[in-house]
């Protein structure tokens, strides 16, 4: 599917619920909203389903228009496999008509997919879309985009960062984005709470594979003991992979039921999809995830015996 066809579908379609995936960060929002409100100037019905969304990333619904309308269309955005849908995916599994992403190893069953994995973040391939559909894009809209990319690029950090997503940040910044603002949300700055659990978090750093593998861990315990919200475990991601000499570093997150949601990050030609993939999970080279049920002790082992076996 092209993103021409993309358009044409949009365009030809109304009533639409656009899906993030669970326990959402600044790309599905981001893609989510920007398009809800793309297709909401152009006199579409449009909402964003979501679960709870972090108090740093609520800026993003700004200007969106509360509609009531009966469903015709789902479209999800940055959503790499239907049961990330999360405690929205009873409703609308089997049900999604055009999927929107950028994961290598998207699994949705869509009627219709547009799938490039090779842009940085899936905001980049909703700029493009809004383009080709010659949408206005606002400094609201432009908001959205340029969250769900520096998010996805760290700050345009990481490697997955191209010379076209520098000329769509830069585009989005002519139109007058607040970047300061988003950049300083994001990335500088932590509530005290955070500051005290990436202070627990270092604490339970273990090493295996000859110090090329670094694991990291929070617990429901640890999580009650420092009164710290779910929100607050965003972004502990990159602290292993920042270590020298690590190639693959992990974060093990515990949920109720007695599963660990798992982030991968490598580096190097180490690859975070084909780890997770192990573990019925997926992503990006660089940047992957997966959910592995057990205890700790059992969880962190069939990590570990995973990446000795890797490095």
């Amino acid at each position: 599917m092209t993103i021409t066809e993309v358009a044409d579908y949009l365009n030809s379609h109304n009533n639409f619920d656009i899906l993030t995936h669970a326990y959402p960060d600044g790309d599905t929002l981001g893609s989510g909203y920007a398009l809800c409100l793309a297709l909401q100037q152009i006199g579409k019905n449009a909402r964003v389903i979501t679960t709870n969304i972090p108090k740093n990333f609520q800026f993003l619904t700004d200007g969106v228009q509360k509609q009531d309308f009966l469903t015709e269309t789902v479209v999800s955005t940055d959503v790499a496999d239907e049961k990330l849908l999360g405690s929205n995916k009873e409703k609308y599994v089997g049900k999604i008509d055009l999927c929107i992403d950028h994961h290598m190893t998207n699994k949705v069953e869509a009627e219709l997919k547009y799938v490039d994995e090779n842009a940085a973040a899936n905001c980049e391939n909703i700029y493009r879309l809004l383009l080709t559909m010659n949408i206005k894009i606002t400094k609201q809209i432009a908001n959205c985009l340029y969250t769900g990319i520096s998010t996805d690029t760290g700050c345009f950090r990481y490697t997955n960062t191209t010379s076209d997503t520098l000329r769509t940040a830069a585009a989005l910044m002519d139109i007058g984005c607040d970047t300061a603002y988003i950049n300083k949300v994001m990335f500088e700055t932590k509530s005290k709470a955070k500051v005290r659990l990436e202070r627990a978090v270092y604490d339970t750093m273990l090493y295996c594979a000859d110090g090329k593998c670094a694991i990291i861990n929070t617990t429901l315990e640890m999580q009650k003991a420092l009164n710290i919200s779910d929100d607050e475990l965003e972004g502990l991601a990159s602290i292993p992979r920042q270590i020298e000499g690590v190639l693959i570093g992990i974060v093990m997150r515990e949920k109720e039921g007695g599963v660990f949601k798992v982030s991968v990050r490598t580096n190097g030609n180490v690859n975070a999809a084909e780890f997770c993939q192990k573990f019925g999970g997926g992503g990006h080279s660089a940047a992957a995830g997966c959910s592995v049920n057990g205890s700790l002790d059992e969880v962190r082992s069939k990590l570990i015996s995973a990446a000795e076996a890797i490095l």
